[in-house]
C-alpha cells in the first residue's frame, strides 16, 4: 500500500492561494498619484515600498537593506591574509623542527645546515623556493614542509576552482594529473568556442568527465565561464586588497605552486580567456575586510566573489540608473543572497505593473504610463471614502419626489397598495401579510373564506391589466389574499442638478501646497456624483491663463500650469454654457482657488494677464457672476489662501450672488466641498 506524507509546501508561492488583488496595489499607488505624482513615479515608489495587505510582500528598499547588511557581515568575517599567515606558521614550525634535530649534532654538516637556514630570506615564497631542494634531516620537519606545500597547492587551486581543495584532499596520486587534464580540456573548449566550433555536446562530455570538480553544476559553457570568471576576478581583487609586500609575497607563492604542479601555462591561458570574455567584473578593484579571523585563500576568494555578487545585486535593486527595470535583477543572485522568500517577493513586485495593465488600470501611450478611466474611478472612490470618513455620521438625504412609479428608484421600503398605484408589487410582504392574517382566523371559517384570484404579474411585479385585486374562493388550504394584504415597493424620483466644479490650476497652487488637495477633491466629488447621483450632470473646469473642461482621467494625471494668470472669467463662461445646456437642472457652482482673478479673455479670444488685477478683469469676471445669479446658481467659493485681494473679491461675489465663502485647510478641502454639494442637493439654501 502506498504511503503519503503531508507537510507545508516550501517550493515557492502557495499554488492554491487566491490571485493577488491588484486593487490594493492601485490604492497604494493612488496615494502618490492623488498627491500630484506622475503614474510612472507612483509605480516606482510602490515597488520601493512593497505591497500592502496581509501578504506583506517586501519592496525593493527592504531587499536592498538586507543585501547591504549581508555585505557588512561579510566584510567583518575575517582578514584576507590567512593563507600567508598559515604558510609562515608552518614554515617556522618546519625550520624549528629542523634546528632541534641539528642542534645536538657537533658535525660541520650540521653547522652548515644551520647557516643555510639562517640565510633564508624573510619573504615566505622565496624561503619556500630555497627549501624546495633542501635535504631535511628531521622527519617531522620534512612532513611539516610537505604539509605546507599541500596546503598551498590546495588553497591556490581552490581559489581558482571552487571545490578543488576537497578533490585534492583524497591524496590520490592521480588527482593532480586529473586536474592538469581538466584544465587542458577546458582551455581547448574555450578556444574552440572562440572559433565558433563549440557545441553543447562538447560541454556535456566535459562535464561527464570532470563535473565533480564544479559543485555549482553549470548547464552550459556560458554558466561555467561566468562562475570561473567571477572567482578569478575575486582572486584578482584579493591580491589588490593586500599590502604591496603581502601582494608580492602571495603572488610569488601562487606562481611557485603552479610551476611546481606544472599548471602555470594552463592557468595563464585560462585567466587570459576569462578576462577577455568578462572584462566587466571589476578585475583588480580592492575590497576592505575588517574581521579578525584569518581566512584561507579559498575562503577569502569565496567571500570576495560573494561581495562582488552582492555589489552587483545592490546596484540592480537600487534601480537608480537610466532605463532601470525589475528584469535587470538576477533572480538566481537574489536566491543565493537572500533566500527563496525574497525571490517570491521579487516575483510579486514584477507582477504589479503587468497585472495593472492586464486588468485595465494602466495603459501605455507613446511610451508613457497613464491611468485608465477604470483606475480613475477607483482612485475617486478611494478619495471619497476618505472624505466620508471625516464627515460626521448622519442622514445624507436629498430633495426627493415620492411615488415616482416604475421610473423612480427603489427606496428599500414598502407601503399599502392604493387604487391607481403603478409601483411594483412587493410579493414577499403581500404573501407574508396574508399568512399572518390567515393564522388569526378560525379554522372552520377558513374553509369557506373567499380568496383572491391571484392577479397576473409581469416580469417587474406590476399588475397586468387589473385595476384592483378580485376576490374568488379557493380551497385545499391555499394562501388567501385580501385587498388589505397587498403592498407595493416605494420609489422616489430625484431632481437632477447641473454641477460645475471650477479648479484653479495656476502655479501658485503648487507653491502653497494645495495642488494635491484640489486633485483629491475633484476626483472625490466626481465619484460621488457619478455613483450616488448619476442623474446629475457634472463638469470639471480647470483654469489658469485659460480655462478648459477636464475629464477625470486627465485630472488624475494632470500637472499644474507654469503660466501666469487666474482666468476665472473664462471658467465662468464655460460653466454658464454647461448650465444653459441643462435648463431644468438645479444649478450648483463650486469654485476652488487660492487667488483673485488676474486674467480675462479679450474680444479676440486671447487671454490678457495683469497683476494687480486690472479693472477690466474684475468688471468682466463680476459680469459673469451676475449672469450666474440670474440663472439661479449660487456660487460657493473655497479659498485656499487668505490674500487680502482674494478676500475682498469673494466678499463682493457673495454680496452679488448670495453664495457662501469657505476658508478650509487644504487637508479638509474635500470634506468641505463634498459636504456643501450634499447640502445643496438636499435643497437647503
Amino acid at each position: 500500500m502506498s504511503r503519503y506524507r503531508y507537510g507545508a509546501y516550501e517550493e515557492g508561492p502557495d499554488p492554491l492561494a487566491p490571485p493577488y488583488d491588484v486593487r490594493d496595489a492601485l490604492d497604494a499607488m493612488g496615494d502618490s498619484v492623488l498627491e500630484g505624482t506622475r503614474p510612472e513615479e507612483a509605480l516606482r515608489e510602490l515597488l520601493r515600498r512593497g505591497l500592502p495587505g496581509a501578504e506583506g510582500r517586501r519592496g525593493l528598499d527592504d531587499l536592498l537593506r538586507q543585501v547591504r547588511e549581508r555585505r557588512r557581515r561579510l566584510r567583518e568575517r575575517g582578514r584576507l591574509d590567512g593563507t600567508l599567515e598559515e604558510a609562515r606558521a608552518l614554515l617556522d614550525t618546519a625550520i624549528g623542527q629542523e634546528r632541534a634535530e641539528l642542534f645536538p649534532d657537533p658535525s660541520d654538516d650540521a653547522r652548515l645546515r644551520e647557516a643555510e637556514l639562517d640565510a633564508l630570506p624573510d619573504d615566505t615564497a622565496q624561503a619556500i623556493r630555497r627549501l624546495s631542494d633542501y635535504q631535511w634531516r628531521s622527519d617531522a620537519a620534512r612532513a611539516t614542509f610537505e604539509r605546507l606545500k599541500d596546503l598551498l597547492r590546495r588553497d591556490v587551486l581552490d581559489a581558482q576552482f571552487q571545490g578543488m581543495k576537497q578533490a585534492l584532499e583524497s591524496q590520490d596520486p592521480q588527482a593532480m594529473q586529473r586536474v592538469k587534464d581538466m584544465m587542458a580540456a577546458l582551455n581547448e573548449m574555450l578556444e574552440k568556442d572562440a572559433r565558433g566550433e563549440h557545441t553543447q555536446e562538447d560541454f556535456d562530455r566535459f562535464m561527464e568527465r570532470y563535473g565533480d570538480m564544479f559543485p555549482d553544476n553549470p548547464r552550459n559553457l556560458e554558466e561555467l565561464v561566468d562562475s570561473l570568471a567571477r572567482r578569478a576576478a575575486a582572486m584578482d581583487r584579493l591580491l589588490a586588497s593586500l599590502s604591496p609586500e603581502q601582494r608580492a609575497e602571495l603572488a610569488a607563492l601562487m606562481d611557485q605552486v603552479m610551476q611546481d604542479a606544472g599548471l602555470a601555462m594552463e592557468m595563464s591561458r585560462l585567466n587570459d580567456a576569462l578576462r577577455a570574455r568578462r572584462p566587466d567584473l571589476g578585475w583588480g578593484q580592492p575590497e576592505r575586510m575588517t574581521g579578525d579571523e584569518a581566512l584561507g585563500m579559498g575562503d577569502a576568494t569565496t567571500a570576495l566573489a560573494e561581495l562582488a555578487d552582492l555589489a552587483e545585486l545592490e546596484a540592480a535593486l537600487a534601480q537608480d540608473y537610466p532605463g532601470a527595470r525589475l528584469d535587470d535583477i538576477d533572480e538566481e543572485a537574489v536566491r543565493r543572497a537572500l533566500g527563496r522568500r525574497a525571490v517570491d517577493d521579487l516575483e510579486a513586485l514584477r507582477r504589479i505593473e503587468a497585472e495593472l495593465e492586464r486588468q485595465g488600470y494602466l495603459q501605455r501611450k507613446r511610451g508613457k504610463l497613464e491611468l485608465t478611466p477604470k483606475a480613475v474611478r477607483r482612485l475617486g472612490d478611494t478619495a471619497l471614502r476618505r472624505v466620508f470618513s471625516q464627515l460626521t455620521a448622519g442622514r445624507q438625504g436629498d430633495h426627493d419626489q415620492r411615488d415616482a412609479g416604475q421610473a423612480g428608484e427603489l427606496t428599500g421600503s414598502s407601503r399599502e397598495w392604493r387604487f391607481g398605484d403603478e409601483q411594483p408589487l412587493d410579493v414577499v410582504r403581500t404573501v407574508s401579510n396574508a399568512i399572518r392574517r390567515s393564522a388569526m382566523e378560525p379554522s372552520a371559517a377558513a374553509l369557506d373564506a373567499p380568496v383572491l384570484d391571484a392577479p397576473v404579474l409581469d416580469a417587474a411585479g406590476a399588475y397586468g391589466g387589473l385595476t384592483a385585486p378580485r376576490a374568488v374562493t379557493r380551497r385545499n388550504g391555499a394562501v388567501k389574499l385580501s385587498v388589505d394584504d397587498f403592498e407595493v415597493q416605494e420609489t422616489e424620483r430625484r431632481s437632477a442638478a447641473a454641477v460645475c466644479l471650477l479648479v484653479d490650476l495656476s502655479y501658485s497652487m503648487v507653491l502653497r501646497g494645495t495642488w494635491a488637495a484640489a486633485k483629491q477633491t475633484t476626483l472625490a466629488l466626481h465619484a460621488l456624483v457619478t455613483s450616488k447621483y448619476p442623474q446629475d450632470a457634472i463638469q470639471i473646469i480647470g483654469f489658469s491663463n485659460y480655462a478648459r473642461t477636464l475629464h477625470p482621467t486627465e485630472m488624475a494625471g494632470l500637472d499644474w500650469d507654469m503660466v501666469q494668470g487666474t482666468n476665472l472669467h473664462h471658467a465662468l463662461m464655460i460653466a454658464g454654457r454647461h448650465l444653459d445646456r441643462h435648463p431644468d437642472f438645479e444649478p450648483i457652482v463650486l469654485v476652488v482657488t487660492d487667488g483673485e482673478p488676474t486674467a480675462h479673455l479679450r474680444p479676440d479670444g486671447r487671454s490678457l494677464f495683469d497683476y494687480p488685477p486690472s479693472p477690466d478683469t474684475l468688471v468682466l469676471t463680476l459680469a459673469e457672476v451676475d449672469k450666474m445669479t440670474r440663472r439661479g446658481a449660487s456660487m460657493n467659493f473655497f479659498m485656499l489662501a487668505e490674500d487680502r485681494r482674494l478676500v475682498s473679491f469673494v466678499e463682493e461675489v457673495a454680496r452679488r450672488n448670495g453664495g457662501r465663502v469657505f476658508a478650509p485647510d487644504a487637508e479638509r478641502l474635500g470634506q468641505y466641498v463634498v459636504s456643501d454639494y450634499l447640502r445643496v442637493r438636499r435643497g437647503r439654501r
